[in-house]
């Protein structure tokens, strides 16, 4: 990789969701002019992951993530639903499961998301690949339930982070890298003090496309291109070279991920 040219990595982009059907060989042809080396798109249910396990299978520079997001939860959890999730997560393009963890936002049943995330973080054990974490109003439980399922296998990223630097060295303890999104371009984001703080190594970028969109595409829909005004963003607070920390970005993806 050349530092001349600005090269950059989504680990978190709904791709392959319906707001994009319309447009989405534009928006992929838009990332690669931006410099975007690949993206990994996370699934939610049995069918998003579905639906992402092929779109990754159309493009070398698109990954998939199998997972079962805590708002899927209310489905029943029967032996048979987690071993059709494990039969997806074994895809050729699959590099990782997720989208999984706790949001406690709206009223899905706490106990049935736990008992889903403790699921997923085996299934990703099992199979040696990295977890992408969501956790939304639910850091307590979601500490706990790391710590009594780690081992030496664990590892991923706390997808779309939203914590203060306490929280983020705490997931940073359980082997888990700071994933960053367009919201360190906000105002009133705690994440300028995260990215400063911690190494530049513990760090991922993503957009969450199609939401959250960074300044100055803020009340857009997102794209994986606007990841460029992220990076340039985690630069910044960093006070170190733009070009250095996007690439540095790349690798911290292509390592986590075991991307070639």
């Amino acid at each position: 990789m050349s530092l001349n040219a600005p090269v950059y990595s989504d680990i978190h982009c709904h791709l392959s969701f319906p707001d994009f059907d319309l447009d989405r060989d534009r928006v992929i042809a838009d990332l690669r002019a931006a410099g975007v080396q690949f993206l990994i798109d996370p699934g939610t249910g049995v069918e998003t992951n579905r639906k992402s396990i092929e779109l990754a299978g159309k493009y070398d520079f698109i990954f998939s993530n199998v997972g079962l997001h805590p708002h899927e939860t209310n489905e029943p959890l029967t032996p048979e639903l987690f071993d059709e999730l494990a039969a997806q997560a074994r895809s050729a393009k699959v590099v990782g499961i997720g989208e999984i963890g706790l949001d406690y936002h709206w009223p899905h049943d706490p106990a049935l998301q736990q008992a889903a995330f403790r699921e997923m973080l085996r299934m990703a054990i099992k199979l040696d690949l990295p977890v992408v974490i969501h956790c939304r109003d639910a850091w307590p439980d979601m500490l706990r339930i790391l710590s009594e399922e780690r081992s030496s296998g664990l590892r991923g990223a706390m997808h779309c982070f939203s914590g203060d630097l306490d929280m983020a060295r705490r997931c940073l303890a359980l082997g888990l890298k700071i994933s960053i999104p367009g919201t360190v371009t906000y105002k009133k984001s705690p994440l300028p003090d995260v990215v400063a703080s911690v190494g530049l190594g513990d760090l991922c970028s993503e957009t969450d496309a199609p939401y959250l969109a960074p300044v100055p595409k803020r009340g857009k829909r997102n794209e994986p291109a606007f990841v460029a005004h992220t990076v340039r963003k985690i630069a910044d607070h960093r006070s170190e070279p733009f070009e250095e920390v996007a690439e540095a970005l790349v690798r911290n993806a292509v390592a986590l991920f075991g991307l070639r």
